[in-house]
């Protein structure tokens, strides 16, 4: 009896210590791969069309879309190709808030300032974002990304 108390005890001083699935600046350290991304755009390029984006990167012989998320807080993103060449690496800066994620880079050219929330799933996590990904000085293309924990 005495050791089964002292093991509950045990067990449950683990689960306070280990970084919790709850904290979001703990959870996000690491690599990371998205499965899937959709982009909504309402208004592509201030015309009157609307226009979807999705990729799906779970498919065989498609590049993956990466990243590695540190401690420090800066982070590097990139697409991992079939051969496993990287291309199109990026790196930034990243910082945590209650649900949401904020990141900092610049990719091809163009600076990158985004506000992400976050649902952490089983796997990995859901991101979403309002952002302007058209480049047309509004503020109303919705990103969706689903994405895994990785290990290398």
């Amino acid at each position: 009896m005495k050791t089964a108390k002292t093991l509950i005890l045990l067990l449950l001083i683990a689960a306070c210590t280990s970084p919790s699935k709850n904290n979001l600046q703990d959870y996000m350290v690491g690599s990371w791969e998205t499965e899937y991304i959709k982009i909504e755009y309402p208004t592509i390029q201030k015309s009157d069309s609307s226009y979807v984006f999705e990729d799906d990167f779970s498919k065989p012989n498609v590049g993956r879309a990466q990243s590695l998320y540190k401690k420090d807080g800066t982070f590097s993103a990139w697409f991992k190709q079939p051969d496993g060449t990287k291309v199109g690496e990026s790196s930034g800066l990243w910082k945590t808030k209650g649900d949401s994620l904020f990141v900092d880079y610049t990719y091809q050219g163009k600076k990158v300032e985004a506000w992400y929330i976050i649902k952490q799933t089983d796997t990995g996590f859901n991101g979403t974002v309002i952002y302007d990904w058209d480049g047309d000085g509004e503020f109303d293309d919705k990103l969706f990304m689903k994405t895994k924990k990785i290990t290398k």
